[in-house]
């Protein structure tokens, strides 16, 4: 069985924020982001803009939809080998 690799989470819980700050937040954090860090995002409705930035860019996500309208979305960037 493959082991998932260790990482640091940067979180950014944005269910008190508005647009476009949770957007600014997360672009903030990826540009320093680390080869062993990850963003995860906490927000209270789906980010579809977000999502397609974050192809546009060539990062990774993945998305966990969490009960009461949570989305959980942890972002980090591809190994590049």
């Amino acid at each position: 069985m493959k082991k998932e690799p260790e990482y640091t989470v940067r979180l950014i819980d944005a269910r008190a924020m508005v647009h476009p700050e949770p957007f600014e937040r997360v672009v903030e954090a990826l540009t320093s982001l680390g080869p062993d860090e990850r963003v995860k995002l906490v927000l209270d409705r789906e980010p579809i803009p977000l999502y397609r930035f974050l192809q546009a860019n060539g990062y990774e996500y993945r998305v966990s939809p969490q009960s009461g309208g949570i989305y959980e979305i942890l972002i980090w960037e591809p190994v590049r080998k």
